[in-house]
């Protein structure tokens, strides 16, 4: 065996997800804290709305690989990684943070989210890629 290696945790993204005629997707292009596990979950998005790029590309004639349709794979996903990271980075935060008083903070905010169904399913469907634009296979929906 080799010598032991430790990644941090933490957010990292690649200053771009596309390249010529390449397109990053999941741990590729993003690096999120396992807290909310939502890494798998990223990736399968960024998979999809890749997917249907290409698919709609090729749909009108045009070249899959092109910076264009690259272009538009990165704007989509771009945002949704950022929001993600970010989200995922601050939990980080506030569960491995020792502060009697945030942990008071971090208990009546969990309190009220779970005293409130409507407040409850936004967090529920943002966590499970359902708002914002969702890619056609991820909706159910053919290419």
């Amino acid at each position: 065996a080799g010598p032991r290696h430790a990644y941090p945790l933490g957010l990292f993204t690649a200053r771009s997800f596309i390249g010529e005629r390449l397109a990053l997707i999941g741990d590729a292009a993003h690096i999120i804290h396992p807290i909310a596990g939502q890494g798998l979950n990223m990736g399968l998005r960024d998979a999809a709305a890749l997917a249907e790029v290409v698919a709609d590309a090729a749909r009108l004639g045009l070249d899959p690989g092109a910076p264009e349709t690259l272009e538009r794979y990165q704007r989509w996903r771009r945002f949704d990684t950022m929001t993600m990271g970010v989200a995922t980075d601050g939990l980080n935060r506030l569960f491995s943070n020792r502060s009697d008083a945030l942990r008071l903070i971090r208990d009546v905010g969990l309190g009220l989210v779970e005293r409130m169904p409507a407040l409850k399913r936004v967090f529920i469907q943002e966590a499970a890629g359902f708002t914002g634009e969702v890619p056609k296979l991820l909706r159910g929906e053919a290419l």
